[in-house]
């Protein structure tokens, strides 16, 4: 469950949030399970966040830091995430079906049984990326 007061200052804005993340370097942001559907979470500051289980479907998170951000399970059908730094991202199991990952640095990303199907990983980094088990099929390449 994400942590309320977290979750209320991304709803102010990002403008708002990466000021906020940047005044708080050490708290861990915990937004597990929210509903984030269709959110402009564009240049946002995820790393390290906590985004298990969240619905990110159509959501932007074009250009966002999600080093090291935990989205285990999390929704992300036809969510826009170009250009988006992953690195090191936990993203296993995550359904991705349609995203935008053009040009997406998931470098040491953990795909493990993600669904990428239909997605668009065209000049995406894949290196070292885990992909055991994922589904790639009808994704761009």
């Amino acid at each position: 469950m994400a942590n309320k007061e977290h979750l209320d200052i991304l709803l102010q804005g990002i403008d708002a949030w990466n000021r906020w993340r940047r005044e708080n370097k050490n708290v861990r942001p915990d937004l597990s399970g929210a509903n984030l559907i269709g959110a402009d979470l564009s240049k946002a500051s995820l790393s390290g966040a906590n985004l298990i289980g969240a619905d990110l479907s159509k959501a932007s998170l074009s250009g966002a830091n999600l080093y090291k951000a935990d989205l285990y399970k999390a929704n992300l059908y036809k969510a826009n995430l170009s250009k988006a730094n992953l690195y090191k991202a936990d993203l296993s199991k995550a359904n991705f079906t349609g995203a935008n990952l053009f040009g997406a640095y998931l470098f040491g990303a953990n795909l493990f049984g993600a669904d990428l199907s239909k997605a668009d990983l065209s000049k995406a980094n894949l290196i070292g990326a885990i992909l055991v088990k994922a589904n790639l099929s009808n994704a761009i390449l």
